[in-house]
């Protein structure tokens, strides 16, 4: 089953300039590349687009240039949570307001609320938009986890539609479209756990690799849903080396080296990551030469 936002989403990086300011002409260029190279629909100012470090306007500037990049030629998902609900909302208003296609709301971080202040912050933010929402349960980024009878409740509401997942665990998404039922789309929120993920239900990913390797995502999980599951595990398994270095650092550092070395829009990190080390360098750059030429 393909979710709404199609089987693969790359949550994009955030290009800078040398300077460190942002660069919305990249941003909106790097939108428009890869929609045109494989990508269903893209997350812009997500983990991986440095969202903690972004301005408010920030953010609202990238969300327009998206909307603008990407033309009706794929869809805009905007990230507009933090772990404070009235400044999640007030996003989510703003994000709507720029024609976004959906918002990515992440599980509050830092503050650990409980799971009825999870299941609240949850629930204002999907009746602060008209669009669909897709909750991010990371646990490791955010030292919570959303519970299954928090799950079920939030799937009532009409306009929370699924969960980027980043547990890493096979078993609980088995467990949440138990609960929840086929209609919640469960996107994977690690890309080496797509295809893992696949087989327990869920409908496609929301990507790292996919700034440079969509085509080959894309192939792997039509594969999988047409039956042809060693074909599925052969693409999985040539795609690994790319999936394990993209994370070998603190993500985006990697993936915006990568990007660079792809002559796209990057710029560096911002603080309080810290620019690529030369050594690693070199290795991502050996790991990911093979993917360069389809970009």
């Amino acid at each position: 089953m393909q979710g709404r936002f199609g089987d693969v989403v790359t949550a994009m990086i955030t290009p800078f300039t040398d300077d460190g300011a942002l660069d919305v002409d990249g941003a909106a260029a790097l939108v428009a590349h890869l929609l045109a190279h494989g990508n269903d629909a893209v997350v812009v100012s997500g983990t991986t687009g440095e969202s903690p470090t972004l301005t408010h306007a920030e953010k609202l500037d990238l969300f327009r240039a998206a909307v603008d990049a990407a033309a009706g030629r794929g869809k805009i998902v905007a990230g507009t949570s933090s772990y404070d609900t009235a400044a999640s909302v007030r996003l989510t208003e703003d994000a709507t307001a720029a024609g976004v296609d959906g918002i990515l709301a992440v599980t509050p971080y830092y503050n650990r609320p409980p799971q009825r202040g999870i299941a609240a912050h949850f629930s204002a933010i999907a009746d602060a938009t008209d669009k669909a929402v897709l909750l991010y349960d990371i646990p490791g980024r955010t030292g919570a986890t959303i519970a299954i009878d928090t799950y079920v409740a939030l799937a009532a509401h009409p306009r929370i539609v699924g969960v980027k997942d980043a547990t890493g665990s096979p078993g609980h998404v088995a467990e949440v479209i138990g609960a929840c039922g086929d209609a919640f789309e469960v996107y994977s929120g690690d890309d080496a756990m797509t295809l893992p993920f696949l087989a327990m239900g869920a409908c496609g990913v929301v990507s790292v690799a996919g700034h440079l390797a969509a085509a080959q995502i894309g192939e792997m999980i039509r594969a999988f849903d047409s039956g042809d599951v060693a074909g599925a595990r052969k693409i999985h398994m040539e795609l690994l080396g790319l999936f394990r270095i993209l994370f070998a650092d603190s993500s985006p550092i990697p993936v915006k080296a990568a990007v660079a070395m792809a002559g796209l829009p990057a710029g560096p990190v911002r603080p309080p990551l810290a620019p690529i080390e030369d050594d690693f360098a070199a290795e991502l750059r050996e790991v990911v030469a093979p993917f360069l030429g389809g970009v």
